[in-house]
């Protein structure tokens, strides 16, 4: 079997898995939100965080709920890596500097992940466990809290309520990330991943020394890192570690965890809404876009030209042998058209134009299928955005679901998708005309500024990849990456909160036969143009200087 066929074989293998788990996780998800009944583990925790989960909230109370948790957090993980050094269980490993903890406390807060640093030789078993594992959790869930907030908004009408941001914490912590992630974990123990709390250990003689390595709870992290769309690795090599990603079936595994709940939550969406068929218009534009990605970004490994690559069966460097270059491609597809961030191969060894597609996958907001709810709310975003378009087209009032489009809707849909870019052109500019910053790129020329581009692009779209030619750990980078994450998480939040406000104030418009069908085909490929036009229109200078450039010369 050829690699080609062996790659395409996969990528059906993974359609069908999620395939089967689409309708009966969308629906499970959808119960979770809707229950007005509360599991007696939750119960201790409203108890113990002093929270009424029955008491409804407007959007600006469930936004001062996202921001003090999320504030909470950063902080408790901020001294937890600067107290490391007297922690028991640190391997001996000393405090973590100020602006490296400032930048991992904020990056994981975010659901980045993005590391500027060796995993193994940097956080000891207290620190991943009691933080970073947590947080892989709590991010994910405050994520996806905030997409049901939004699709609570189209659903109810004549009010301002959201439901309560504390409840659909714990709910999606409890209900559907724990008992998944414990399933996934298992899994991966049984194909081979480590979970221990070992120390430091020699392995080996490698030309005359010996290499040592720390063990950990690695398929514990492994497992939520994908399913919650974090992507943060235990190992510096992250997935493509084999401690972390034995076999060719466990790198499959972790491409459908990084999936599934993205794809899943546009069920949950359709039920939600009392209308699966607009779940399933969604679903279909982001399938659309990933499926796309996945056949090009396979088609420009597989098609580099020479003897040695074609004798690899395409371009194998950067890539991990036990995988070959289909499975490395649908990997680097998928985690940068989500918010994972995970990766099993390098993606700055990959060619021009394919370093190219994992950057553009990031800037189109991850939203196909997106993070762990990010995904959901921005696709929504810009689904008001193409109604609104659609309406200028044939001089009518835009209408979505029901919910009348008007000037504060598309104010604050504008103000979405306009600040992520904002922050990943600014502070490119920013590095790229300092003194310093250029420093830290490994190439120079378009690959450099690839490098560069690609650093603000996975940090503004809380991706937290990395091009693996740039040294991010110097202070410059720490900062600005870190607040590039804060202000890329959390101002679109803001927004989003907004939005949903507004529309659940609404009184529903009855459908006419001059109303868009947006559940049909045509708003699929309208969805699909818009993305597309807003993405390139809005990015496609700065991507000339860089993978397009490249690609072309190469």
């Amino acid at each position: 079997m050829g690699p080609v066929l062996a790659g395409f074989l996969q990528l059906l293998a993974l359609t069908g898995a999620l395939a089967l788990a689409y309708i009966p996780l969308g629906n499970y998800m959808a119960r979770v939100y809707s229950s007005d009944k509360h599991w007696r583990v939750e119960k201790w925790i409203y108890k113990g965080i002093g929270a009424n989960p029955d008491t409804e909230m407007r959007w600006p109370a469930y936004l001062r709920g996202v921001l003090a948790f999320s504030a909470v957090s950063v902080l408790f993980l901020y001294l937890l890596q600067r107290l490391q050094g007297i922690l028991p269980g640190s391997l001996n490993f000393s405090s973590v500097n100020p602006a490296q903890s400032f930048n991992t406390a904020v990056s994981f807060v975010t659901n980045t992940n993005w590391q500027s640093y060796y995993g193994e030789q940097t956080m000891g078993h207290v620190v991943q466990t009691a933080g970073l594992a947590v947080q892989n959790f709590v991010s994910a869930a405050v994520g996806i809290a905030v997409a049901v907030a939004l699709v609570r908004g189209f659903a109810r009408s004549r009010t301002g309520e959201l439901g309560n941001f504390w409840a659909d914490l714990v709910r999606g912590t409890i209900r559907i990330l724990v008992p998944g992630a414990a399933i996934a974990a298992i899994v991966l123990v049984a194909c081979g991943a480590i979970q221990n709390f070992s120390g430091i250990h020699e392995v080996g003689q490698f030309m005359g020394g010996s290499q040592q390595w720390n063990g950990g709870a690695v398929a514990s992290q492994e497992a939520i890192k994908e399913l919650g769309t974090n992507g943060g690795g235990y190992f510096n090599a992250n997935s493509a570690h084999p401690f972390e990603n034995p076999t060719p079936f466990t790198n499959l595994l972790e491409i459908f965890l990084l999936l599934v709940i993205p794809f899943s939550l546009t069920r949950t969406f359709g039920v939600m809404v009392g209308s699966v068929k607009q779940g399933y218009a969604i679903l279909a534009t982001m399938a659309t876009i990933w499926v796309g990605f996945v056949v090009l970004m396979m088609w420009t490994e597989f098609a580099h030209h020479g003897p040695a690559l074609q004798l690899a069966g395409g371009a194998m460097e950067g890539k991990e042998v036990r995988f070959g270059v289909g499975p490395s491609s649908i990997f680097a597809v998928s985690t940068t058209l989500t918010s994972t961030g995970a990766v099993d191969s390098f993606h700055s060894s990959f060619t021009g134009f394919g370093g190219g597609i994992t950057i553009l996958g990031m800037q189109l907001g991850e939203i196909a299928p997106g993070g762990t709810g990010s995904g959901l709310y921005g696709m929504l975003i810009m689904a008001v955005i193409a109604v609104f378009i659609a309406g200028l087209m044939v001089g009518r009032t835009p209408e979505y679901l029901g919910k009348k489009i008007g000037t504060r809707e598309i104010k604050l849909a504008a103000c979405y998708i306009l600040i992520t870019p904002a922050l990943v052109l600014v502070f490119t500019a920013a590095s790229m005309a300092l003194p310093t910053p250029p420093n830290s790129m490994l190439n120079s020329g378009a690959h450099g500024f690839s490098e560069v581009l690609y650093a603000f692009s996975s940090a503004a779209n809380n991706n937290g990849s990395a091009f693996a030619g740039l040294n991010a750990n110097t202070d410059w980078f720490n900062t600005m990456t870190g607040l590039a994450m804060l202000l890329g998480r959390f101002l679109p939040m803001v927004f989003v909160l907004a939005l949903a406000g507004s529309l659940a104030e609404q009184k529903p418009v009855p459908a006419t036969a001059g109303t868009l069908r947006t559940e049909k085909p045509l708003f699929t490929g309208l969805l699909v143009g818009a993305i597309l036009i807003i993405t390139g229109l809005t990015y496609f200078p700065a991507l000339a200087l860089g993978p397009l450039a490249e690609g072309l010369t190469s």
